[in-house]
């Protein structure tokens, strides 16, 4: 591996030049050794990249997560490198999941010397938690820009909760830089709509407009005149012809920070590849390395030492740190002093700020959450679920959110007095509205939390297919987002297989690092919400009937306190010796207790556990899930109304699992559980015929 060169290239040079160049050649140098990596759009970006964060950006590279800084956010994440050069050449230092610095560089240029390599900080794309001064997890196109849009949303209602007469304690940017592929996705255009529709100033999109994708040029597919797009949408609208201007970069960048009531969408017209005599303006570029040939000619081409390897020319370093370095410095330092007057002038709401940033709950948060009086009629989930939303918000204050255009069927709206709207005029509301935007409002909502709000979106269980990817980046990144989805099973009738989820339980299940609870009562929703609003680096799913569910005697049964492990003795054979154990979570843990009093009646010793949450219960100590599920008893029976997929770790290879093997059918609910066989009759031959009973 070559050693690191610093010797100055010539007199007289011009040091801006020198720095962009220094991002490109640091770019093309860690791709060629990784042989692996997307050197175009970095070496036509260099120049935006260094007038953003020299010129223009507001953030500190010695403590790179103070409140009031500005965002950025790489849209188009295979051009991680643009992301490492800048803050390798920044010297942007390190912090740690608990949030204290650390005093060490966050990109070094080992870093990326092994660039793409294992436990490199310089990985394929940016990822949030793994090295500081990534804002966001990009990778799938469109989601960067989408999640910009939630954190936009959160810089406007911070404002309005916390700036005060002399104190704007929240006044930052977010910058965004994009690609054809993501105003392409279907996600990048829902997140501009809502943006534009919320006036959300502090926001602007910056599109590599180089008509090259990884098929050829942009004409074979994308036509449109996206100019004329986003002009429709609401957006301010700039234009620089030349990705090398800086000066134009930087003018319009200052017009958008004079730009109010809509966000801004600046058109930079560049070459992928720039610089490269033989591979500029191709979609060869986009995703390999040039080659040995084509890095030195390309070095030629910028008047650079052509066997120099990472090259880091005397002047860079300095330069960065003259420029952002002591901008960024001083901003951090005046916003410290600021808020020490602040918390003498509103103690309460600096403390709610200090909490934010640990991601802690205030004093208080779960007081007056309701508790329910056994009801063999019960309420609905998605009914507890509101009154309990209700509560939350009042004791959280940062606590928001809202559905995709489904508040008044998932019930997830905040009624209580104050609560209100968030609209362009009234920033201050917790109610958001995502319209029919299932994709993007996952993006929000990771947004949201990524500005260290507690945000929530809703839909119905089975349009959970389209926040998925959302939601798979907020476990990725370790966020303790909240998705609230109704209509949880094959139950839902009438609507028939379209909305009825059936793979969709297992399929959450898979994700890494997600929570997903699935609660059998009213009080155990509450205890699903008591436990989820305490993790600080989980995303949950949180999934609720829609018709009523029976309220269980809390006296007659185990409390519902039992969610936080997961799955729980329910009831028990008397004295807790079963020869058969009913497994199951939602609305099918009142059919197992019917059944259950059933099997009694005959004679059948049975066990019934209330499964909510496979992700907590497998956390348990052994010991723990081995008194729930006795080893020894095999006899084993799971029900729910879902697809059976997955069951066997729980009943075993010769247990039995009543579920869904086919989509579901246009009936009223009973009708359904009929044919689908769960009623109280099926789960007792179920059980007999594993203890070989008739």
């Amino acid at each position: 591996m070559s050693t690191t060169q610093v010797a100055p290239l010539k007199p007289g040079v011009d040091i801006d030049q020198l720095c962009i160049n220094t991002i490109r050649t640091l770019t093309i140098d860690a791709i060629q050794q990784a042989k692996s990596g997307h050197p175009g759009a970095v070496m036509a970006l260099a120049p935006l990249a260094y007038t953003i964060w020299n010129r223009v950006i507001r953030f500190d590279p010695q403590n790179p997560i103070w409140p009031n800084r500005d965002r950025f956010v790489l849209s188009n994440g295979h051009a991680s490198m643009l992301l490492w050069s800048v803050l390798h050449l920044t010297q942007t230092q390190a912090v740690n999941a608990e949030y204290e610095r650390l005093g060490q560089p966050s990109v070094t240029l080992e870093d990326i010397k092994r660039f793409r390599q294992l436990d490199s900080k310089a990985t394929g794309h940016p990822e949030y938690h793994w090295t500081s001064g990534v804002e966001t997890t990009t990778g799938p196109l469109g989601q960067g820009i989408a999640t910009s849009v939630g954190m936009a949303i959160g810089q406007k209602w911070l404002a309005a909760h916390f700036n005060k007469p002399g104190f704007e304690m929240f006044d930052y940017n977010i910058y965004a830089v994009c690609g054809d592929g993501c105003l392409m996705e279907g996600v990048g255009s829902e997140a501009a709509s809502i943006a534009a529709h919320l006036g959300l100033d502090k926001l602007c999109w910056v599109y590599d407009n180089n008509h090259i994708t990884i098929e050829g040029n942009t004409k074979i597919t994308f036509t449109e005149d996206v100019a004329t797009r986003f002009l429709g949408y609401g957006w301010n609208v700039l234009r620089v012809g030349d990705a090398n201007d800086t000066e134009r970069i930087e003018q319009a960048l200052e017009t958008f920070k004079k730009t109010k009531g809509r966000p801004t969408f600046i058109i930079l017209d560049s070459h992928i590849g720039y610089g490269s005599p033989h591979k500029h303006d191709t979609s060869e570029i986009h995703g390999e390395p040039l080659g040995e040939d084509e890095v030195r000619l390309t070095k030629r081409a910028y008047g650079w030492p052509e066997d120099a390897k990472f090259l880091v020319p005397d002047g860079v370093y300095e330069c960065f740190q003259a420029g952002i370095g002591a901008r960024g410095g001083t901003a951090c330092k005046e916003w410290k002093e600021q808020f020490a007057a602040y918390k003498s002038a509103y103690p309460e709401l600096a403390t709610e700020i200090e909490q934010m940033q640990r991601r802690e709950l205030p004093a208080g948060w779960d007081r007056n959450l309701p508790v329910f009086p056994a009801d063999s009629k019960g309420i609905a989930g998605r009914e507890a679920s509101s009154k309990v939303l209700n509560v939350l918000a009042q004791n959280i204050p940062w606590f928001l959110g809202g559905s995709a255009d489904l508040g008044p069927s998932n019930k997830t709206q905040l009624t209580y007095a104050g609560a209100g709207d968030f609209q362009a005029d009234t920033p201050t509301g917790k109610n958001l509205h995502f319209g029919i935007r299932e994709h993007s409002m996952g993006a929000i909502v990771n947004g949201l939390s990524l500005s260290k709000l507690r945000g929530f979106g809703a839909t119905y269980v089975i349009f959970s297919d389209y926040a998925r990817p959302a939601i798979r980046l907020s476990a990725i990144m370790e966020l303790p987002t909240l998705f609230v989805f109704s209509h949880d099973a094959m139950g839902d009738g009438e609507d028939g297989p379209t909305h009825q989820p059936v793979e969709h339980l297992a399929s959450l299940r898979a994700m890494p690092g997600l929570v997903m609870v699935r609660p059998a009562d009213a009080n155990e929703v509450v205890e699903a919400y008591r436990f989820l609003m305490q993790l600080r680096h989980k995303p949950a799913v949180l999934t609720l009937s829609r018709q009523p569910l029976p309220t269980l005697d809390r006296n007659k049964y185990a409390s519902a306190s039992g969610v936080a492990r997961g799955a729980y003795v329910l009831a028990d054979a008397p004295g807790g010796n079963p020869e058969v154990i009913l497994i199951a979570s939602g609305s099918e843990v009142s059919l197992a207790v019917d059944a259950h009093d059933k099997l009694l009646a005959e004679g059948i010793r049975s066990r019934v556990v209330s499964m909510p949450s496979w992700d907590i219960f497998d956390l348990q100590p052994q010991e723990y899930r081995d008194s729930v599920l006795p080893p020894k008893v095999k006899a084993r029976v799971a029900i729910e109304q879902a697809s059976t997929f997955g069951w066997e770790r729980y009943v075993g290879t010769s247990g039995h699992v009543i579920g869904m093997k086919t989509f579901g059918a246009s009936a009223p609910l009973k009708e359904l559980q009929r044919k689908f066989g769960f009623e109280p009759d099926g789960v007792v031959a179920a059980a007999k015929e594993q203890l070989g009973r008739k």
